[in-house]
Formats: C-alpha cells, sequence, structure tokens
C-alpha cells in the first residue's frame, strides 16, 4: 500500500506542473482578494482539498469497479490491459487526444461543470472555494484518467482510494503556486518539469503490466492470487 501510495504522489507532484497550464486560469480566477497571506494561504488550501476530495471519491469508485473485476477472475487482465492503455495513450497525437474531449457527452458534461464554477467563482466566500475545488476535479483531464486508470487496476477500493488521495496531494505545491505566488513560477521551470512526466507515464504502464505478470517481485510485481481473493470474498461470514 505504501509503494502505491507513493507512485500516486510521485503522478500527482510530476503531472500537477502540466496543470497549472490546464486549470491555473480557474485558480487566478478564484475570489481571493484578501489583503492576509494567511487568509490566501487558508482559501487555496480550501480548494485544492476540494479538488483531492474529488479524487479520492473518484478513486474509491473505480477501486469498487475494478475489485468486481477483480473477484471475477480478471485481476492479471485488468492490470496488463490498464498498463497497455497508459503506453498507448502515450503515443496518440495531442491533436487526437483534443479531439476525443470535444465528443458530444465529454463535451456536454464539461459545460456542465464550467457553468457551474462560473456561478461559484463569482462569489467570495470560502464554502464556495470548496465548492470549486470540488467540481474542478470533475473537468475532462487526461491526466487524471491516467491516475484513475491506476485506481481500477489496484482492484482495491481502500488502496485505489488512498492512491488518487496522494495523486491530489501531489498536486498540491503546484496548484497552490498561482493563487499564493500569482503565477510567478516561471514557463520554463514548469515546462522542464512537464518534460518528465511522459517518462513517469510510461514507468507506471509498465509496472502495471508486470504486476499483472504475477512474477513475484516484491512492490513491483508481487504474487496475486484472484481465485484465492475471490473465495475470500465468496465465504460466508
Amino acid at each position: 500500500m505504501i509503494f502505491e501510495s507513493l507512485t500516486g504522489l510521485a503522478i500527482g507532484f510530476f503531472g500537477s506542473f502540466h496543470c497549472i497550464g490546464m486549470c491555473g486560469p480557474i485558480a487566478l480566477s478564484l475570489p481571493v482578494r484578501f489583503s492576509s497571506n494567511f487568509k490566501n494561504f487558508l482559501a487555496a488550501f480550501i480548494y485544492n482539498t476540494g479538488r483531492m476530495l474529488t479524487y479520492s471519491f473518484l478513486g474509491l469508485v473505480f477501486g469498487i469497479l475494478g475489485n468486481r473485476l477483480v473477484i471475477s477472475g480478471f485481476q492479471h487482465a485488468l492490470s496488463i490491459s490498464v498498463g497497455a492503455i497508459i503506453i498507448i495513450y502515450l503515443l496518440i497525437p495531442q491533436t487526437l487526444k483534443n479531439r476525443l474531449l470535444l465528443l458530444k457527452p465529454v463535451s456536454a458534461f464539461n459545460s456542465k461543470v464550467k457553468a457551474k464554477l462560473g456561478k461559484f467563482l463569482s462569489k467570495g466566500k470560502f464554502t464556495s472555494l470548496l465548492v470549486i475545488g470540488l467540481l474542478n476535479g470533475l473537468l475532462p483531464c487526461g491526466f487524471v484518467y491516467m491516475g484513475l486508470g491506476g485506481a481500477i487496476a489496484l482492484g482495491d477500493p481502500v488502496q485505489s482510494m488512498l492512491f488518487m488521495l496522494f495523486f491530489g496531494l501531489g498536486t498540491f505545491p503546484a496548484m497552490f503556486a498561482p493563487i499564493i505566488l500569482k503565477n510567478k513560477f516561471s514557463l520554463a521551470s514548469r515546462q522542464r518539469i512537464t518534460k518528465l512526466l511522459p517518462y513517469l507515464a510510461f514507468i507506471l504502464g509498465v509496472i502495471f503490466i508486470l504486476r499483472g505478470l504475477n512474477l513475484g517481485i516484491p512492490y513491483v510485481s508481487p504474487k496475486l492470487n484472484s481465485i484465492s481473493t475471490a473465495q475470500e470474498y465468496c465465504q460466508p461470514k
């Protein structure tokens, strides 16, 4: 569980510098106009806590879905499939990825979330900041999808929730920057760190493939017994 949590933390941290470009404008639009640095920090914390709560909830949901597949005996195939999808996603041209976001169901959902965001962005209450964070966590994002792919591959609701919780925690430093530093973090610095994300995603994909291959390597590819897991859940208490 520690290995999975640290993996989620690392993905969240390195990927969050990509998030500055995507979600940074929302962060800069937050109704944060306090003269006190402490209040600005508190506002940033509340907003980012909202995002983290959404990621944790999604991790729990996808963990439950993954657990159903594990009980059905698809644990190895699930892990290998998720790893392969992550690697394939890295090879897809960005133009095609952008087109996927324009698909009607995705676009309609995105529009509804943004409409709700617009209403709360006009309010200056701390509760509004929490709701903005919760809604922001629902916006379509390939980076988040990669994290959720890892969550479903873990096949355990608690582990998956913790994975996405640490994923959210990893995004905290970079997502604090637009609010606290008002975008003083240089573009060149963000780009250098963002370049590491594809390599990290590739490593994650390989880890999930190795995990599914059941090689008996501690942490990386531990022995997984789908049948015994299913029997454990099915045995009467």
